[in-house]
């Protein structure tokens, strides 16, 4: 990826960041590091909302700022400062070493090794990234307008809103240590959203939706993101309760993300480690039904979770994380990998577009074809509270949605939750739908899951 000289909306130019992340180094070389690390980064945006018509906020954001890590051996220290001056730069790089001074010492301490760290050519591939959206703040509002307007024209029984919004953001970075890594690149995430309520009085229902993208021209048109928030929110009026029972439960793509990041989280390095996993050691065992796979693809271009190497400079690789239901990697970064015996699989930062499927799937496995295979039960379109105990496996969330008879959806459901334990749904995951929806790096249908607890009325 070429270095950018100066992109629109930048106050720092690449050659500037290279700059300060050299002497920092250097600072850091000469009071006797071992080994350093240093990124400065800049980040600029534009975020606007308007409500029932009228403009309600608008906030531009500029903000930078240098990291540095010292070593002294294996005792680290980090600092950080959002000026950049020659005197703040050496103060920042003197925190740094004195905080290592007096750690204790930590043998999964240090930078990355060499031979993980991305090469030149890795760290300068280019993904696609970067498309800065040249709006002001009078265009952001007329377009959130729109959104607003649309979805309040979708019915009279959308009786008011909770606004519409537009942001902008842009951001670059670059980062480099003492082990030989350089790189950075600039990226952008732009994204319209919109939450109407439908109903009056104890009978209102809100609900919301947005449009999430690096390039703004691939954003949804606000008229189809307005009238799609509106349509749900209607759907949701004269909900009601049901009664307990055990029964199965269909995962709408939205929210089914939400079990694939609990995967995630139990098999990251930081859990694994410290023993607070329900996952700790599966590494090669059975943990999802037998027809499920987890890819990951940090290199697709325009991925909301792409990157050409991760938080350490260490190079990042497509993989299958789970294959045939049989996990085949964790996420680990340098120092969980040390403290497990293992290398780092380039994930200091997180996961990097993943996608959960079945090998059962067909193209016609809709949402309709879903609820056929749910036949009764819960569908689930939103989640509440945060019942989920990554250490034990066990899930409890407040949840509404819609019941379902015969396949076909009867009345919507509030006031609900659903319960169970992660190793059994992951293992009781019956089908994935075609459906796919990209939440945040994490894409997948909506899930079936074979049965759990459902407390109503």
């Amino acid at each position: 990826m070429t270095a950018h000289r100066a992109e629109p909306g930048f106050a720092y130019r690449t050659e500037q960041f290279q700059q300060i992340v050299e002497d920092s180094l250097a600072l850091a070389r000469q009071l006797g590091a071992s080994d350093a690390g240093a990124e400065a980064s800049e980040g600029v945006g534009l975020s606007v909302s308007v409500r029932m018509g009228e403009l309600e906020n608008v906030e531009r954001n500029r903000d930078k700022s240098l990291g540095v890590s010292v070593y002294l051996g294996q005792r680290r220290g980090n600092a950080s400062t959002s000026d950049f001056s020659p005197a703040a730069l050496r103060q920042t790089v003197q925190a740094a070493y004195d905080i290592a001074r007096f750690t204790a010492e930590d043998p999964a301490a240090g930078p990355p090794d060499a031979d993980d760290l991305a090469t030149p050519e890795e760290a300068a591939r280019d993904l696609d990234l970067f498309h800065p959206w040249a709006i002001d703040a009078a265009a952001a509002a007329e377009i959130a307008r729109r959104c607003e307007a649309a979805a309040l024209g979708v019915d009279k029984r959308i009786t008011n809103s909770e606004g519409a919004g537009v942001s902008a953001q842009q951001a670059h970075f670059w980062a480099g240590n003492t082990r030989g890594f350089r790189g950075g690149y600039a990226s952008s995430r732009h994204y319209i959203s919109v939450s109407p309520i439908a109903g009056r009085g104890k009978a209102m229902q809100r609900d919301a939706w947005y449009s999430s993208m690096r390039d703004a021209a691939d954003l949804a048109a606000p008229e189809a993101v307005g009238r799609y928030a509106a349509e749900r929110a209607l759907s949701r009026l004269k909900s009601r309760r049901v009664a307990t029972a055990e029964v199965p439960v269909l995962f709408e793509s939205t929210v089914a993300a939400g079990l694939l990041g609990a995967f995630v989280q139990a098999t990251s390095g930081g859990a694994l480690y410290r023993k607070a996993s329900f996952l700790v050691d599966c590494l090669g065992q059975p943990v999802l039904a037998p027809h499920v796979d987890i890819r990951e693809d940090p290199h697709q271009p325009k991925g909301k979770g792409s990157a050409p190497f991760d938080d350490e400079g260490v190079r990042t690789r497509p993989r299958t994380v789970v294959d045939g239901g049989v996990v085949q990697g964790y996420f680990l970064s340098s120092y969980s990998a040390r403290k497990l015996g293992m290398k780092t699989t380039g994930h200091a930062g997180g996961s990097q577009n993943l996608s959960m499927t079945s090998r059962l799937t067909r193209p016609g496995d809709d949402l309709p074809a879903m609820l056929r295979k749910l036949g009764r039960g819960l569908f689930v379109t939103e989640l509440m509270g945060q019942g989920v105990n990554y250490v034990t496996g066990d899930y409890s969330r407040g949840a509404a949605g819609f019941w379902v008879e015969g396949g076909r959806i009867v009345h919507p459901v509030h006031e609900v939750t659903i319960a169970g334990h992660l190793r059994e749904m992951f293992k009781g995951i019956t089908a994935i739908g075609a459906d796919v929806y990209c939440q945040g790096s994490k894409s997948i249908g909506s899930v079936l899951v074979r049965r759990m607890k459902l407390a109503g009325a």
